[in-house]
């Protein structure tokens, strides 16, 4: 096991909460257009997003836990003509795209090693118009500037995971200990046919769309691999006003999409605890001290945070997922290593879980008579996700205009992580993050990181696609 693998993230929940009842728009919000006029050429479901309300950009309030810069307002209205252009050629986008999942899902590469994907995803960038492609801290960005108006990030993450896959599918990974097997193969094809879509159809919008393809989400690293490369410099003329993104997960169904307004995922912390005994003859436990008794007593403390230290309403996790002592029977080892995971959604509950696992790792260390203090190292962290209110209020009209209240649901807080917010909080824009599901009714479910994680191909890549156009021109026009 590696220590990227530990570093458990965002899908390590697999199943997102989903309320039963469609999610709930203030119909006065919005201006009211009837389902025929965002329907598209071909019956596609249009960009309707920018039927949302509008706002003003100067007088809106800041979401806790976003970032200071506040919410843009929507766009204006909309011809019924222009809504139908966004979408045009949706089904021959359709068709590579499919081809394009299918190739990213056989050739998976994890964190470090992301260069074939991240080439694939440039050369399909310049083939479908995308004329400025920046190569930014192992991830790629395209822009496509199209006159007047505001800015638009949307990031999907490139990377896979390293389990060995047992889907059976005709199109599983040919690479042994790699699997894309948490739906990054899908959010990828989405993001391109959404730029491929907005590059040919120009002229039915108009600002600058940011076409974010980021490694390395699985360990929390990516995002800030970008950041620390330059990425808020090298797009400083093409500054986004608002970025946002998309996670393909069990529920809703394939086909609906889910949003929420405020903390959507927690904080993530994965830590690496080393402690020391005195190493000695397996017969002749009284001549050391052994690792394995303090490792254990060290884990049964800590089932004692959560339970008897935080508050019966706060949330908080403290997984022990590995504890490595030792590789005989017969020898005492002399150290003991245990790799930790921490979920909260409030940072002071966060501090106290800290200080915590801190407090009773030595104190058991010095109740057993260790030789030497112990050492704690950080392997990942992930902030929370905390979805600004009018972003999140403007995407949720957009979609239930183009999708119908029936396919747009509640998404309630998950215990997951991820490091997407790392990307607006660098620009100091607000953001918004929603689900998109991805199995059909009576299909096999089982969660992200699952080796039989196998989503619908459709509608989940079509959906993914209309969702992604659909909040991005809930600014652009």
């Amino acid at each position: 096991m590696t220590d990227e693998f530990f570093a458990a993230h965002m899908c390590g929940c697999g199943h997102a909460l989903i309320s039963d009842s469609p999610k709930k728009t203030d119909p006065a919000a919005a201006r009211s257009v009837s389902r025929r006029q965002v329907i598209g050429a071909a019956g596609v479901l249009t960009a309707a997003a920018l039927l949302a309300a509008c706002g003003s950009r100067d007088g809106s309030d800041q979401g806790a836990g976003t970032s200071e810069a506040p919410a843009p307002s929507v766009n204006p209205s909309v011809s019924p003509a222009e809504l139908g252009n966004v979408m045009n050629g949706i089904d021959e986008v359709q068709v590579w795209q499919e081809e394009f999942y299918k190739d990213l899902h056989r050739h998976p590469d994890v964190w470090g090693e992301e260069a074939r994907t991240a080439g694939k995803v440039t050369d399909k960038l310049q083939e479908v118009g995308v004329e400025e492609i920046l190569q930014i801290g192992g991830g790629v960005v395209g822009v496509i500037r199209n006159g007047e108006g505001r800015s638009v990030l949307f990031r999907a993450d490139m990377d896979a995971l390293p389990v060995t896959e047992a889907t059976g599918l005709e199109y599983a990974s040919t690479e042994p200990g790699k699997m894309h097997a948490c739906g990054h193969d899908a959010h990828v094809a989405s993001a391109l046919g959404a730029a491929a879509l907005l590059a040919k159809n120009r002229n039915a919008w108009s600002g600058t769309y940011l076409a974010l393809f980021q490694p390395g989400e699985e360990t929390g690293k990516g995002a800030q691999a970008m950041v620390d490369d330059g990425l808020v410099d090298k797009l400083a003329d093409v500054k986004p006003d608002v970025c946002l993104g998309q996670h393909v997960l069990t529920a809703p169904q394939a086909g609906h999409v889910a949003t929420r307004t405020g903390p959507v995922l927690s904080a993530g912390d994965s830590l690496k605890v080393t402690v020391f005994g005195q190493g000695s003859h397996g017969s002749m436990p009284h001549l050391g001290v052994d690792p394995a008794v303090l490792a254990s007593a060290i884990v049964m403390r800590l089932q004692g945070i959560v339970s008897r230290e935080i508050a019966p309403g706060d949330f908080g996790v403290v997984t022990v997922g590995s504890v490595r002592i030792g590789d005989s029977p017969n020898v005492i080892a002399d150290r003991a290593e245990l790799l930790l995971n921490v979920r909260t959604y409030d940072p002071a509950v966060r501090d106290t879980i800290l200080g915590s696992i801190d407090r009773i790792v030595r104190a058991e260390c010095e109740a057993s008579g260790s030789p030497k203090e112990p050492t704690f190292e950080t392997i990942a962290t992930f902030p929370r996700t905390v979805n600004d209110p009018q972003v999140t209020d403007a995407v949720t009209q957009a979609f239930t205009q183009a999708f119908g209240p029936d396919r747009v649901h509640e998404l309630e807080p998950a215990t997951a992580s991820e490091d997407f917010s790392r990307i607006p909080d660098a620009f100091g824009v607000p953001y918004t993050y929603w689900s998109n599901g991805g199995f059909l009714p009576g299909q096999h479910v089982v969660a992200n990181h699952n080796p039989e994680f196998a989503p619908a191909i459709q509608p989940t890549l079509r959906t993914g696609t209309e969702a992604a156009i659909a909040a991005t021109l809930a600014y652009l026009g």
